[in-house]
C-alpha cells in the first residue's frame, strides 16, 4: 500500500480518474435503489453522476495531453488515508438518511483529495482543474446535505403510505384477525369442555404459535413482492406471522388465572379490545366506514366464539 505524500503527478491523476470512476457507479446505485421509494431524490443522484462522469472526461482529457493514453489502475485501497466504504449492495434497501450521509462524506473526502492534491502538484494546468474539481466536490456535499433536507412532497407522502399499508399494515392486520379470531373457537371449546385453566392456557398456546407460524409462512409464500411492491416476502411473514401468534395469545393469557370463571370473562373482555383495535386499524388504514368494519368484524367474531362455546359444551 503507498502512502498519498509518494504519489507522482501520473498516480495522483489516475487516481482521481479511479475515484470519480467509482463514485459515479455508486450514485448510480444510489439512484437505482432509492428510485421506488424516492424518485425525486434518485433523479438528483442521476444528475451527480452524469457530473462525476464529467470529471472523469476532463481529467481524461487532461491526462492524456501530459502522459499519454496509458493510464495505470490505482485504486483508493491502494493508497493509506481513504476510508473504507462499505458495498452499496450489502446494504438494501436504501434509506434515504443513510444514502444522504454517505454521499456528504464521499464528496467531503474526495474534495479533501483534490485540496491536497492542488497544493503538491507544479503543474499549472493540473492544479488549475484539482482546484476546479475540488470546488465542485464541496458543492456536491451541499447538494447531499440538502438531499436528506428535501421536504418530501404530497405525491411522494402518498407514496410512502401506499408502500406502509402493503408492506406492514396489510399484513400485520390479516395476522391480527386470524390470530384473534380463528383461535377463538379452540380456546373457547377447551375452556367449557375442560373446565381446567391449565389445559385451556395450554391450548390456547399451541393455536397461537401454530396459527403464527402457517400464516407467517402463508404470507412469505403468497408472492415475492417483486410486481405487487408488497415489499420484501419474508419481512411480510414475520410481520403477519408475529401479528397473528400476538392476536392468538392476548385472549389466552387470562387463562393463567387458576379460577376458570374468572380467566374467561377477562378473555372476553380482551376479545372485545381486539376486535375493537382491529376494527379501528381497518377504519384508519383501510378507509373502511367504521360501523362497517365493527359490524364485520364483530359479527365473525360473534360466530366463533359460539362456535367454540357450542362445540366444548355439546
Amino acid at each position: 500500500m503507498r502512502t498519498f505524500q509518494s504519489l507522482t503527478e501520473r498516480e495522483v491523476l489516475a487516481l482521481a480518474i479511479s475515484l470519480e470512476e467509482e463514485d459515479a457507479r455508486i450514485y448510480d446505485d444510489f439512484a437505482d435503489g432509492l428510485q421506488a421509494n424516492y424518485p425525486e431524490q434518485a433523479d438528483k443522484f442521476k444528475a451527480m453522476r452524469r457530473e462525476e462522469d464529467g470529471h472523469r472526461h476532463r481529467l481524461l482529457d487532461l491526462y492524456r495531453s501530459r502522459f499519454g493514453e496509458h493510464v495505470p489502475h490505482i485504486r483508493r485501497e491502494d493508497v493509506r488515508g481513504f476510508v473504507k466504504r462499505r458495498p452499496v449492495w450489502l446494504t438494501r434497501p436504501l434509506g434515504l438518511k443513510a444514502v444522504q450521509r454517505t454521499a456528504e462524506l464521499m464528496e467531503q473526502e474526495t474534495k479533501r483529495f483534490y485540496e491536497q492534491s492542488a497544493r503538491r502538484t507544479t503543474d499549472t494546468g493540473i492544479r488549475q482543474l484539482l482546484g476546479d474539481l475540488a470546488e465542485e466536490e464541496r458543492n456536491h456535499a451541499r447538494t447531499a446535505e440538502e438531499i436528506g433536507m428535501t421536504k418530501v412532497s404530497e405525491e411522494e407522502s402518498a407514496r410512502q403510505k401506499r408502500l406502509f399499508i402493503l408492506q406492514v399494515i396489510q399484513p400485520g392486520l390479516a395476522g391480527l384477525m386470524d390470530g384473534s379470531v380463528s383461535t377463538l373457537a379452540p380456546l373457547f371449546a377447551a375452556a367449557f369442555a375442560t373446565h381446567s385453566s391449565v389445559a385451556t392456557f395450554q391450548v390456547g398456546l399451541a393455536a397461537s404459535v401454530g396459527a403464527g407460524i402457517s400464516m407467517g409462512f402463508a404470507e412469505a409464500l403468497s408472492d415475492d413482492g417483486s410486481l405487487t411492491g408488497r415489499g420484501h416476502p419474508w419481512a411480510r411473514g414475520f410481520v403477519c406471522g408475529l401479528m397473528t401468534a400476538l392476536g392468538g395469545l392476548g385472549h389466552t393469557l387470562p387463562y393463567l388465572i387458576p379460577h376458570i370463571q374468572t380467566a374467561t370473562w377477562i378473555a372476553v373482555a380482551v376479545v372485545l379490545v381486539e376486535l375493537g383495535l382491529i376494527s379501528w386499524v381497518r377504519h384508519r388504514f383501510m378507509d373502511t366506514p367504521l360501523g362497517s368494519a365493527v359490524l364485520q368484524v364483530a359479527l365473525g367474531g360473534a360466530l366463533v366464539f359460539l362456535a367454540g362455546v357450542l362445540i366444548g359444551t355439546s
